[in-house]
């Protein structure tokens, strides 16, 4: 009597194969990007500088506020909208200004060129009108967005998040169509939104995949440091307690620039080839073509 040999397969779910792709494909692309700023390490001034300038915007507008109406630091009506909106205004001016230098310096070196952190300022300044001009509108949009927000229950609130997320998805090419494109905002926009339409598929991986490996190496960060704060204040030492936050902090400060210029970075890789159909150098074709899935 004989007996066939039976091989039992577990069956995989038809997503799973997928997901190891794209995970492998965006450490791929992680380490692209990540060639393109070695080469230029001066990228991470730009992301550097608009957090500066934010710290100094937010404090701007937070100490008068803190300081009117005998220290209580609130406002209330329209007044207290009318702040929000001009402190979305010039916060928004200031990221996408400096974005916009970001995005225009990677352009240069994505296209063979070596840049400077004077050509990246160069570009955005001159395109200064067109960003004031996006700023405007997107601060009127997170204003509508908040006023929703506040008055919607926790369903609504939901909701007006979702619009929130199509908004940005809608968006995410605005600042490489300011920088490249002469036109206006709202047509940078439209613009925007024409480009992903035509070439996106299931999913912006590119910007997911740089935000789960950031968020990861944070973790791992944090897993070093864990023990050594310990370590520092069993020591009972000020000097080295002080040495070892103050490193904590430095290296979440200089994780989270290095995450927001390789974001740049491919934010303009991207633009280059869903308008352009170019694969820009150091970023293989598979890797950029994963971000936009075209439709089937």
């Amino acid at each position: 009597m004989s007996y066939r040999q039976v091989e039992y397969r577990f069956p995989i779910p038809r997503g799973v194969p997928i997901v190891f792709e794209r995970l492998s494909n965006s450490w791929r692309l992680v380490k692209a990007s990540a060639s393109v700023l070695s080469a230029d390490k001066e990228l991470v001034v730009f992301p550097l500088v608009s957090a500066v300038m934010l710290v100094f915007v937010t404090a701007g507008f937070a100490l008068p506020i803190f300081l009117t109406e005998n220290g209580a630091g609130h406002l209330h009506g329209a007044a207290s909208y009318v702040v929000a909106f001009l402190f979305y205004l010039v916060s928004y001016f200031v990221i996408f200004f400096c974005n916009s230098a970001l995005v225009g310096a990677a352009m240069i070196r994505l296209r063979g060129g070596d840049p400077t952190v004077g050509d990246g300022f160069r570009i955005a300044t001159g395109k200064i009108g067109s960003i004031f001009g996006y700023a405007l509108i997107a601060a009127t949009v997170g204003m509508v967005l908040r006023a929703l927000q506040e008055r919607a229950g926790f369903l609504g609130k939901i909701v007006v998040g979702l619009i929130g997320m199509a908004w940005n998805l809608a968006t995410f090419l605005v600042v490489p169509v300011l920088v490249t494109e002469d036109v206006n905002p709202v047509d940078a926009v439209k613009r925007s939104m024409s480009l992903l339409k035509k070439t996106w598929g299931e999913q912006l991986i590119g910007g997911f995949s740089i935000g789960v490996v950031g968020a990861l190496a944070t973790f791992l960060l944090v897993l070093v440091f864990i023990p050594l704060l310990i370590l520092a204040f069993s020591s009972h030492s000020v000097g080295i307690i002080a040495a070892v936050v103050i490193g904590f902090v430095g290296s979440l400060m200089l994780l989270a620039l290095v995450n927001a210029t390789l974001s740049g970075i491919y934010t303009a890789a991207l633009y280059r080839y869903a308008a352009e159909g170019d694969i820009s150098h150091g970023f293989e074709p598979e890797m950029v073509q994963e971000a936009f899935r075209p439709k089937n």
